[in-house]
């Protein structure tokens, strides 16, 4: 099948609109490929999702009716990750939230003149997308020099594990659950696309199981390529919609991970897209979970995605021995796969966070971030790169540099609990802590259960302690510690909070703490000082800390 220039996606009740627009761009010699047909889970196959996923832009008519439609959403999601996104707006509505910071033309007036200045400066736009990407077309047409990726070994770099979402099932027997039921799994698929542990499958590669309840899992595992298959059914539960789902393993159909999500009837509609986000989050974080001890079991012959999964494991505590062996785990991913990008910047990430309790070493300084620029150079749109880079180049002392790479990195996944915390870290070290309290709060929802929680408590206490909200800080201090109580740090941060509140014996009580569990006050201090710490009485409270560190004697 021919490309098309241009995918039309739109509600169906916009349909006059839309043709409209596919005439306009005829007229001009672009060539449209728009679905006339009802959008329904029979006729939205695989061919359409084909000229979706091969146009060479893809314009969605953003209206109230197309804003609610999961088709409308999710065509935009897949056009936004294929980076063929052209949005416009065609009437007064607020967009999904994951789109405002997308560049929309507003043609909310336009009728259909072809000398309109908005029409044309909208048709230059759309065409810049077409014309990038016939050139790129005939570029790689041509054989050329290897890419990164094929310079590497089959299975060296390795990647996330992939899943498929197979329908959900309506076991209420209602025909508005049914709607809701299918609604659900395009929902998931569009929340998992934008998180970076998982690889999804489209639903138009499983709407075909619909009818066949009694295929093999472990069948249908082979068929589709995945390593996990995702199940669920809705049903109503006295005045609640229930959602359940269960993860299984797909070449043995055993069911590693099963959840209930629950919410009220009368307000779903305005609680669906929470629900949504908290299955996904669920499901990412209970899978990388699964995937970091299949890695640690692995006795030899890994691949450098699961050296960083192993990596990420040893982050969990962050103590000296922790940070020895993430780096020496990233170290070896790089070893695997010496062009492998996300493996460079968590190395950089690695001995930046190390550096943040060492002495000063211009040298070590430079080293990190010539490593951090070599993942930038690999892959520069990469989003655990820019991730990573961003908390690394904010601990070696350019934030500011930082928070650039960091927000690229939470704009590309937004649905990723661990980029929204390296953001939330580089937002509290650029002084804007609100903003940082809000990544923060967004990555504990998308993290629910993740062993990296307390590391999310810690920076949404530092952010709290800064904007002078002393007793909310020392709650959230308090989760820090509840999920790693051996953490001397925190221990350190929670005296300094005492203080504030005037809680002398408690200060002193923590310092103890601190001591027995080995706390060095220099390494402290550095810490403090290298993340940022901009707060005044906090830092004049450090001294005070220093004579408390003197004249306590540690816990037996």
């Amino acid at each position: 099948m021919t490309q098309p220039d241009i995918f039309l996606s739109y509600n169906r009740e916009d349909a006059a609109t839309a043709k409209r627009y596919a005439d306009a761009f005829a007229a001009e010699g672009l060539n449209v490929w728009w679905d006339t047909a009802l959008r329904s889970g029979e006729t939205y196959d695989e061919v359409t999702e084909a000229a979706l996923r091969g146009a060479k832009a893809v314009v969605v008519l953003w209206s109230p009716r197309s804003v609610v439609s999961r088709w409308v959403r999710a065509e935009a999601t897949i056009a936004d990750r294929c980076k063929t996104l052209v949005p416009v707006t065609i009437e007064g509505c607020e967009r999904p939230i994951m789109f405002e910071l997308t560049q929309t033309a507003d043609l909310s007036h336009w009728t259909g003149d072809a000398g309109d200045k908005a029409w044309l400066a909208f048709l230059s736009d759309v065409r810049r997308f077409v014309e990038k990407e016939a050139a790129i077309e005939a570029l790689t047409s041509v054989p050329d020099t290897p890419s990164v990726e094929e310079t590497l070994k089959p299975g060296q770099a390795g990647s996330a594990p992939s899943m498929a979402v197979l329908p959900f099932t309506n076991r209420s027997q209602l025909p508005e659950d049914e709607v809701f039921a299918e609604g659900m799994v395009e929902d998931v698929i569009s929340a998992l696309t934008q998180g970076v542990n998982v690889r999804v499958l489209g639903s138009m590669s499983t709407v075909h199981l619909r009818k066949s309840a009694t295929a093999d899992l472990s069948t249908v595992g082979r068929q589709l390529g995945v390593r996990y298959l995702l199940e669920g059914n809705v049903r109503r539960v006295g005045a609640n919609l229930r959602v359940t789902t269960q993860l299984l393993e797909a070449e043995t159909g055993t069911a590693v991970w099963s959840g209930k999500f629950d919410r009220p009837l009368v307000e779903l509609a305005e609680l669906q897209e929470e629900l949504v986000t908290e299955i996904a989050g669920v499901l990412e974080t209970q899978v990388y979970s699964i995937e970091i001890e299949r890695a640690l079991k692995k006795p030899g012959d890994i691949t450098a995605w699961e050296a960083m999964a192993r990596a990420w494991s040893a982050y969990r505590k962050w103590d000296v021995t922790a940070r020895v062996e993430y780096i020496e785990e990233a170290r070896r991913a790089v070893a695997i796969a010496p062009d492998y990008a996300p493996g460079h910047a968590l190395l950089a990430n690695g001995l930046a966070n190390d550096y943040l309790v060492r002495p000063d070493d211009p040298a070590e300084v430079q080293r990190i971030r010539a490593i951090a620029e070599r993942a930038l150079f690999l892959a520069p749109d990469d989003a655990t790169v820019l991730g990573s880079v961003g908390v690394a180049f904010s601990f070696i002392g350019i934030p500011d540099e930082g928070a650039r790479y960091s927000v690229r990195a939470a704009r590309k996944a937004p649905g990723s609990g661990i980029l929204r915390w390296q953001h939330g870290i580089t937002c509290v070290m650029v002084n804007r802590h609100e903003d940082a309290l809000s990544h923060l709060k967004t990555a504990e929802r998308l993290m629910p259960g993740s062993q990296l929680i307390w590391l999310v408590k810690h920076w949404q206490s530092r952010a709290l302690a800064e904007l002078g909200r002393w007793a909310e800080a020392d709650a959230t201090n308090n989760e820090c510690v509840s999920h790693n109580p051996t953490d001397g740090l925190s221990y350190v941060f929670k005296a300094l909070i005492a203080m504030q509140l005037g809680q002398d014996a408690d200060a002193r009580r923590c310092i103890r703490t601190a001591q027995r569990f080995g706390c060095d006050l220099v390494q402290a201090k550095r810490f403090w000082h290298r993340t940022g710490l901009s707060s005044p009485t906090l830092a004049a409270d450090i001294a005070t800390i220093h004579e408390l560190y003197a004249a306590t004697e540690p816990e037996a």
